[in-house]
């Protein structure tokens, strides 16, 4: 478990980064509203990871892990809105497979700790 939660860390911390740059390009390309929304939810999802380290129990590291997972899926869906309505120039199908990559972790990681709790 340990390696698999500094492999999300990493790859969360990445993530967000990257959506950080985007959202500057966004702002310039005057898109105010999702891009808020994207930056928002697309930072939770390491900010709660990182939270996961520190859990007092295996059901409080699930549950931040969870949190994690929603933000992810939430993230996916802003990004998929910008690509589908044309609101920015800008490919975003590599935020899009990134994201996808880390619900997949992320959704293992907590059913992996499911199993263990049980």
């Amino acid at each position: 478990m340990i390696k698999k939660e500094n492999v999300i860390q990493e790859k969360s911390f990445q993530f967000a980064l990257k959506v950080i740059g985007l959202y500057k390009i966004l702002q310039e390309q005057r898109e105010y509203i999702i891009s808020k929304q994207l930056l928002r939810s697309a930072t939770s999802i390491g900010a709660n990871v990182q939270e996961s380290s520190a859990a007092f129990s295996r059901k409080d590291f699930i549950y931040k892990i969870s949190i994690s997972s929603k933000e992810a899926r939430e993230t996916k869906y802003w990004l998929s809105l910008l690509q589908e309505s044309d609101l920015v120039e800008i490919e975003l199908k590599e935020y899009i497979n990134d994201v996808e990559e880390l619900i997949r972790i992320l959704t293992a990681i907590v059913k992996s700790s499911q199993v263990q709790s049980n």
